[in-house]
């Protein structure tokens, strides 16, 4: 059962919201604090981040995120405590979100379990080898995960059909070149990516990467996207001095994402 997928397809709004914050951050405490804070002001799915010393594709936001959490010793163990303390009290289903080399510390058979165990239901590895996807699909479809396959704007054609024929639920599309970050404009040639995967399938798709401000969300809702995935930006609300206004301002902002969404779009169209 792709959970996720059906996330997606079930919203109730023009897009589902989809906020990255990064496990740990900036403690236990908060982050899990924080997580409830995004269920109750509009996410429809969260991912949370495994901080990873070596992320390829990480923009500075959560590179100092990640850092920060790794200095207070959160790694997979504190990690699958936020997900059983927290999973309880939230309606929004948890993608964990991590790079392959701490799956392979683990063992990737206990590692998928784990999350499983612990409440997770979707699984996203931005640098899991084509090769490896049989075997990680089929440890995740024993274990209830749905796993999501990333395609990125330089990906070629025979890559994304070979994606697309693979993945078991659905996609994330890289919003833009090089890492996460924030960012003033969208690449308008996602738009056409986005629509050449839809006229290819039926599978739901993500976008994620640089997408931080209700203008931004607005142009999106025109295009071939269910799901927006917001990351720099949500973290960027938690940094600075700690305080109650902190989780008051991440909840704001949010909403602020959220209500865009509730938008009906009558431009929207699917292939």
């Amino acid at each position: 059962m792709n959970v996720i997928t059906n996330c997606l397809r079930d919203k109730s709004s023009s897009c589902a919201l989809v906020p990255f914050i990064t496990a740990g951050y900036p403690n236990i405490n908060i982050c899990i604090q924080a997580l409830k804070v995004l269920d109750k002001n509009g996410a429809d799915i969260i991912e949370l981040g495994v901080p990873y010393s070596d992320a390829l594709a990480d923009g500075p936001i959560i590179q100092e995120a990640s850092q920060v959490a790794l200095q207070q010793g959160i790694y997979i163990e504190q990690v699958l405590y936020i997900l059983k303390t927290v999973i309880p009290d939230l309606n929004a289903p948890i993608i964990v979100f991590t790079y392959y080399n701490p799956i392979l510390v683990r063992g990737v058979n206990k590692f998928i379990s784990e999350i499983s165990a612990a409440g997770a239901k979707g699984l996203i590895i931005p640098d899991l080898p084509l090769e490896e996807v049989d075997y990680i699909i089929e440890l995740c479809d024993f274990y209830g995960i749905e796993l999501i396959l990333f395609i990125a704007p330089t990906s070629s054609e025979s890559r994304i059909q070979l994606i697309l024929s693979k993945s078991p639920g659905c996609i994330y599309l890289v919003s833009s070149y090089g890492v996460t970050g924030i960012r003033d404009s969208i690449n308008l040639k996602i738009k056409h990516l986005a629509d050449s995967i839809k006229s290819k399938t039926n599978k739901l798709i993500m976008l994620g990467f640089g997408i931080n401000k209700t203008d931004q969300v607005q142009e999106i809702l025109n295009w071939n996207i269910d799901g927006i995935v917001v990351g720099s930006a949500m973290i960027n609300q938690m940094m600075g001095n700690f305080s109650q206004e902190t989780l008051d301002s991440l909840g704001r902002f949010c909403q602020e994402l959220k209500s865009c969404m509730n938008i009906k779009n009558t431009k929207k169209e699917y292939i």
